[in-house]
């Protein structure tokens, strides 16, 4: 590793995100401080790892003593005076480059010099990011995929600034999670998000249009293309809200009108129709 070892990651976030980027460092080790404004949040998150953890017991993935071992190394937070002593910081918080933007300014105030800050961002740019901190050289994105526990890939953003010792810790750290890294240049939506989005708002075009119900068009992706899910399943699953967003972000950043979001899920966002989370999305979804 550069500069320092890395024994304590601060994780700011206890949504679903958050909660599995802390549950994979407890899970190889790493003392975990998970923060959140609200206690409930955390209170929450804790018993989603709880449960998560024990369903790898159950498969014969993990010991009990090695769950407990995990369990013992996350600390929760309501305030961010304990990120004075992290080694390294992963951001997870809700998908908006201003409230993302005070929160770095917030961390290069807290977290010390040397102390790398990194952002679970699926499509906001690490430069307007570092440009936040004191730190830039210090800042680059890290994008899990959900869900995290199970998902192998990482993709590591480097920002304008970002210098090569931070790349490398974060890809270093990647491979200590199990985790395989991609680098990815730092662009509207970067790799991942680039090529997925497109696909997920063409599919919710075809259904608005009539060419296909959501049933149709996820089973010729999946027959048809191999796709372990339709892209409209893994709409619900992202989050329809998510989704908007990133488009918009894609719209906007790259000004191209082939990323212009479908009125659709416009219209299925307003109506709170968010996907798996809310219970209605392209389908329902039992409690």
């Amino acid at each position: 590793m550069t500069d320092h070892t890395i024994h304590t990651v601060g994780v700011i976030g206890a949504g679903t995100m958050g909660n599995g980027i802390a549950q994979v460092f407890a899970q190889h080790g790493f003392t975990v401080q998970l923060h959140d404004v609200a206690q409930p949040a955390l209170d929450r998150a804790r018993q989603m790892i709880e449960k998560s953890l024990g369903k790898f017991v159950e498969k014969g993935k993990l010991t009990a003593v090695d769950r407990d071992a995990a369990l013992g190394r996350l600390k929760t937070s309501v305030t961010l005076d304990t990120f004075a002593e992290v080694d390294y910081v992963v951001e997870a918080i809700v998908e908006n480059e201003a409230v993302k933007r005070r929160l770095f300014g917030t961390l290069d105030t807290v977290a010390r010099p040397h102390v790398i800050l990194t952002s679970n961002t699926s499509s906001i740019s690490i430069t307007a990011l570092g440009a936040a901190t004191k730190r830039p050289d210090r800042v680059l994105g890290m994008h899990f995929m959900n869900p995290v526990p199970l998902m192998t890939l990482v993709e590591l953003i480097r920002g304008q600034a970002t210098s090569e010792a931070s790349m490398k810790t974060a890809s270093e750290l990647c491979r200590q999670l199990g985790k395989t890294p991609v680098e990815a240049a730092d662009y509207p939506g970067f790799i991942a998000n680039r090529v997925l989005m497109p696909m997920i708002n063409e599919a919710v075009f075809a259904v608005m249009e009539g060419v296909g119900t959501p049933e149709s068009i996820d089973t010729v992706m999946k027959l048809g293309m191999n796709h372990p899910m339709g892209p409209l399943t893994l709409a619900d699953f992202i989050g329809l809200d998510v989704c908007l967003a990133i488009l918009e972000v894609l719209h906007q950043g790259l000004g191209d009108p082939k990323y212009r979001p479908c009125p659709l899920l416009r219209r299925m966002v307003v109506a709170g129709h968010l996907g798996r989370k809310s219970g209605q999305g392209f389908y329902t979804y039992q409690a």
